[in-house]
Order: structure tokens, then sequence, then C-alpha cells
């Protein structure tokens, strides 16, 4: 309780200091120095302390099945929440409810709760969810422009995107930096080996995450009214399904203990901005007079809001210890959660029952 209450005063900080530093030039400032720099050199970190397995490769699969699950359910049950099929706001709802980001919303609390030994999971865990967000979204993205396309659209070569997408997740620093700490731990090298300056170099970037993205997401909070009620019944029913699938693995795999309690956070990780970039770059592939595909400023305030509403809940899950490390504990959790998209869901059949019966 005493480091929940330390992390919430250092988002809090981070709240107070919108106003000198809270502009979109300042935190993308920040935003790159956490993921091109402080999070990859933690990650080193946490990989060259820990013993990798090939059983660690399922973590990826894992994950990948984590995004297709949401994807899929998704598709019948944000109908029932306000998105009609086919229109741009289900579209744009179906891009990034799926995705996840656990760099910004779940790896520093992941490391100071659980440990180096999780951190590395997670990060392993992430190579399938970024497969996800930058390429089979990127894929569905472009599915919808090429079926809804006007005449004067403008044409994209998919099979180049495809490649540069694929470089740019090889190029990425965390990617990079796990490369990186897999052939030298291929070579039998540990943390240890590594020369007293660059460790030391390492181990002092490292130590910046934790405050540093508290304080980014102190600065980033955004509390919008248009839309509040509208993207939080989706974000409480993405959180329940979550709870759910997090159940369904630890039942499924016989985990416990930080093991399982990793499986319920990760899932629970803010929505990611990659499919607001694709959706970003298919407007801008659409014709002038044709309608749009997706609803740009509906997928920013998503964003907006679900860093804060994930950060709240994985410092909830954290703060109980294990308890959630137990699967009726996520699924109780899943009920909770469930009860506000549910009473909007049953909402309009109720309704209709009524004005039959009266009839």
């Amino acid at each position: 309780m005493q480091k929940t209450l330390a992390f919430l005063l250092l988002i809090l900080l981070g709240y107070l200091l919108q106003r000198k530093l809270g502009g979109k030039q300042d935190l993308a400032g920040l935003k790159v120095l956490i993921l091109s720099v402080i999070l990859p050199a933690t990650i080193f970190m946490a990989l060259m302390k820990v013993e990798v397995s090939v059983a660690m490769l399922w973590l990826p699969v894992l994950a990948l099945l984590l995004n297709g699950s949401l994807y899929a359910v998704s598709t019948r049950v944000l109908p029932r929440l306000g998105f009609p099929t086919g229109t741009k706001e289900y579209r744009t709802m179906l891009m990034l409810v799926p995705s996840l980001a656990p760099g910004l919303s779940a790896f520093p609390f992941i490391l100071e709760y659980l440990g180096d030994g999780s951190l590395a999971l997670a990060a392993l865990a992430d190579v399938g969810n970024k497969v996800f967000v930058l390429i089979i979204l990127y894929m569905v993205a472009m599915h919808w422009f090429y079926q809804l396309r006007g005449a004067s659209a403008r044409s994209i070569d998919r099979r180049e995107k495809l490649k540069d997408l694929g470089w740019s997740l090889l190029r990425e620093p965390v990617n990079l930096v796990m490369l990186a700490a897999f052939m030298l731990l291929g070579f039998g090298l540990t943390i240890a080996s590594l020369p007293v300056f660059l460790e030391d170099a390492v181990s002092r970037l490292a130590g910046l995450m934790s405050p540093v993205i508290l304080l980014f997401i102190g600065m980033a909070v955004r509390f919008k009214r248009e839309e509040m009620a509208l993207i939080l019944r989706v974000l409480c029913y993405r959180a329940a399904l979550a709870f759910l699938l997090a159940a369904g693995l630890i039942v499924a795999a016989g985990l416990s203990g930080p093991t399982a309690l990793l499986a319920v956070v990760f899932a629970q990780c803010a929505v990611s901005f990659w499919p607001f970039a694709h959706m970003a770059a298919v407007e801008g592939l659409r014709a002038p007079d044709s309608p749009p595909i997706f609803d740009l400023d509906l997928g920013l305030n998503v964003l907006a809001f679900s860093l804060p509403f994930s950060t709240v809940l994985i410092l909830s899950i954290l703060a109980c210890g294990e308890w959630f490390a137990t699967p009726g504990v996520p699924t109780l959790a899943a009920g909770l959660l469930a009860v506000f998209p549910l009473l909007y869901a049953v909402r309009p059949v109720l309704r209709q029952r009524g004005v039959e019966a009266r009839a």
C-alpha cells in the first residue's frame, strides 16, 4: 500500500506539471525518451539477469491469442454497446480494443511489484502483441479501406507498406536490445560480464523508468466530458473480458503466484497508439468526397482515457498482492466491471418488452 501511494503521488505530481510541461510537443519528446532509451535499458537489464528457456517462446503466441480473442469477441459485443456494425465508430473501436500498450501502462509496475524476471517475461510476450498491432491491425485497416474507398482514392502498395512495418518492428529499440540480450546470453554472458562503465550506465538509465513514466502518465491525463460515458462503457467491457481471459489462462496453464499475477496485469494494459496511427494513415488515403472510414476524434479520446483507466486498474491489482493470482478473483472483478456495459446492452431489450407489454 505504501508503494502504491508513492506511485499515485508521482502521478499527481505529473498532473500538476501539465501547465508547464503538458504540451503535445513536450509529451511527444518525453514519450520518445521513454520508449527509445529508458525502457530498452530496463528490459536489457531484466533479460540479462534471468535464465532464458525455450518455454518462454510460447509467451508471444499467448499474447497473440489474447489480442485475437479480444478482437473476435468485440465484433459481437460492440454493436450491443452502441456501435452499430459498419459505422466509422465501430471500426475505430474494433481497431483499438484488442491492442495493448504495456510499455507505458504496465512495465514500470511489473518491475516494481514483481521484479526483473516478470518484466523479462512481459517484454517477450509484448513481441506477439507488437506483431498484432503493427501487422495484423494494419491489414484489417487496409481491408476496410479497399472495401469502402471511393473511385478517386489514392492507391497504396500493400506489400511495400507491410515490408516497412516489418522493418519498423525490427528497428524498434526494445526489440533491438532484446536481440542483443539473447545473443549475449547465448554466449554465456550475464550482466556481471559487461564492463563496469556499461553496466553502470544501463543501470542508471533503468532506474529512471518508474518515476519518469509515472510523471508522464500524470502529464498525459485528459478528462473530457464529451463521449466519456461511451468510452468508459467500452473500457469496462474490455477490462472485464481481459479478466475472464486471464482467469481462463490461469486455470488452463496451472499458473500461480507472480506468474499468474503477471497474466492478469498484462491483459489490463492500455490501448496502443499504433492502431490510431494506422487509422490516421488510412484516412489520409481516403478521397475527400468519400465518407470517413474511422472516427479519429473518438480514437484520440479513447487513447487519452485508456491510460489513466488502466493505470488505476493495474495499481489496484498489484496493491492486493497475490490475491488476484487465483482464478476466482479476476472472474469476480470481471463480473463487477461488466455491470455498466451489460446494463446498457439489455436496456433496449427491456424497453422493447415494455412497449410490447403495453401494446
